[in-house]
């Protein structure tokens, strides 16, 4: 049943794309200035997760690059690189040579400092999770070098800001801002169908079961995919006939699972810390939780910054916060239901 398995996975980036025209023409818009070699403002994508935010920028800066062949490109996932080091180091390694660089004795700033002399064609930088940086300050430092354009991407626009200092908040704020909603059913079906038509036989799908599965993915195109992905998985190992409904809705538990494993697994220290706090208890009050985590680091970070990690841990269905201000209290989302 499965032709190319490349398409089922998250990183996926396709060839042609459905349903994000607006999305792409407003970012491409913002990034066209370079090609001519004039220098454009930091773009800001938000959106919950599962929108189509990553795959969207790199499906938009690849076309400009095809473009413009003087035009330079990096990805930094700001989850799995988030120390001021790790962003700095990926961001160099897309333009010179880090064979040098030595993560355990190389100063911080010998890196920012052969990125302000960088002297070649415009660069885009697209900072993915950029929430997760541990040292937002890195982002000035990155805006005032002429060359360098930031595409930040992030779950919430407010959530991001609030943890900017002034002075990044003022050069910030007059970024073009590309906002994501979530997948209607017709459209999440349609993304659904392209994955199929360039990775499964069609013929071993029942009729009506991608839109059955976009359904249960409830506007994610993340989870939808994992899901077709778990379904196609199962009618290959078990040498089924037809991938049905009653597939679909048997695997989408797992599929949800894994996600959130998946998610887990990339969390930080801290949040790692806090989560399994929250998982332990079974629940507990935001006056214990800190107690607790104070109790498990050696440095703990601020009430605001706990807050902010609580945030992420919910736009990631890892937890749910039930109760407002003074009776909130926080539970792991472990088991396969949706939040």
């Amino acid at each position: 049943m499965i032709s190319d398995a490349r398409v089922l996975q998250p990183e996926f980036v396709p060839g042609e794309v459905q349903h994000r025209d607006a999305e792409v023409n407003h970012l491409s818009a913002a990034l066209r200035p370079l090609i001519d070699g004039d220098p454009t403002d930091p773009v800001l994508i938000d959106g919950p997760p599962g929108v189509g935010k990553t795959c969207i920028a790199r499906f938009t800066v690849e076309r400009l690059r095809e473009a413009s062949v003087e035009l330079n490109h990096q990805y930094v996932n700001c989850w799995e690189e988030y120390s001021r080091f790790k962003t700095l180091y990926q961001i160099l390694d897309g333009v010179a040579s880090t064979i040098d660089i030595h993560r355990q004795s190389t100063p911080t700033d010998v890196l920012l400092d052969r990125l302000r002399d960088y002297d070649g064609p415009p660069y885009i930088v697209i900072l993915d999770e950029v929430d997760q940086l541990e040292d937002k300050s890195l982002l000035y430092d990155l805006y005032r070098i002429p060359e360098l354009t930031m595409v930040l991407i992030a779950n919430d626009e407010a959530q991001l800001f609030a943890g900017l200092d002034d002075r990044l908040n003022s050069r910030l704020n007059a970024c073009t801002r590309v906002h994501f909603d979530t997948y209607p059913k017709e459209e999440l079906t349609g993304i659904l169908h392209d994955r199929v038509c360039w990775g499964l036989n069609a013929d071993y799908l029942q009729d009506g079961v991608l839109a059955t599965i976009a359904e249960l993915a409830a506007g994610d195109a993340r989870t939808a995919i994992g899901i077709l992905r778990q379904a196609a998985h199962t009618v290959h190992t078990n040498a089924y006939d037809t991938l049905t409904d009653n597939i679909a809705e048997e695997v989408a538990p797992e599929a949800r699972t894994e996600i959130r494993r998946n998610a887990v697994e990339r969390l930080t220290h801290h949040q790692e810390v806090i989560f399994t706090i929250i998982d332990e208890a079974g629940e507990i009050t935001p006056g214990d939780l800190y107690e607790a985590y104070r109790d498990h680091v050696e440095d703990p970070k601020t009430k605001r910054t706990v807050r902010n990690y609580l945030a992420k841990l919910e736009q990631y269905n890892l937890i749910v916060a039930d109760g407002q201000t003074k009776g909130r209290r926080y539970r792991a989302l472990t088991d396969a239901t949706p939040a």
